[in-house]
């Protein structure tokens, strides 16, 4: 996936972010198999786990079985078809979701080759906010960032200030 670039900006905000919020001590499910992500945050000292690559969309297992403090979801929501029973079955207290925010200058992303690697979703701030609200959680704290590429042309100087990425770390609600 990485092949070419690495998105250095992306993942040290999102260390940041992380880290502003939950010690090293904390116990991570990160959804997703491990990736050049889950693998810095094993290297800064987080206790992370993975799942292992099964439809999130059809078995949310994982959920009943893997006992954790913090669920993350860098980069998954966008892919799925139903966010909605996956945030409900989480039964961790704390939340942290990042996704590509859509772009009203570019369409969904969709690669031919690997039918994982696709966007069902393009999400507006908006969206992932209340899709949180909807299923029991409570937004902490969110940030945006732009994701500048070094080419020329119109979508690029966009890029520039338009923001591509939003990240929220948010609570279960206590009923």
């Amino acid at each position: 996936m990485y092949e070419k670039t690495f998105p250095n900006k992306r993942f040290k905000h999102t260390l940041e972010f992380l880290n502003k919020h939950i010690t090293i001590t904390s116990t991570i499910l990160d959804l997703g198999v491990e990736n050049p992500f889950s693998k810095i945050m094993k290297k800064e000292g987080f206790r992370v786990n993975n799942t292992t690559g099964e439809d999130l969309d059809n078995d949310q297992t994982i959920f009943q079985s893997e006992k954790t403090d913090v669920v993350t979801a860098f980069e998954i929501f966008e892919h799925l078809l139903n966010p909605y029973t996956i945030l409900s079955e989480i039964k961790a207290d704390k939340l942290f979701i990042s996704v590509p925010l859509r772009l009203w200058f570019s369409p969904a992303y969709r690669s031919k080759t690997d039918m994982w690697d696709r966007h069902y979703h393009e999400f507006e701030d908006w969206q992932l906010d209340w899709l949180l609200e909807k299923t029991g959680w409570k937004i902490i704290d969110r940030q945006k960032w732009t994701n500048p590429v070094k080419k020329f042309g119109i979508r690029p100087l966009l890029r520039k200030f338009t923001p591509r990425y939003y990240i929220v770390y948010a609570e279960k609600i206590k009923i």
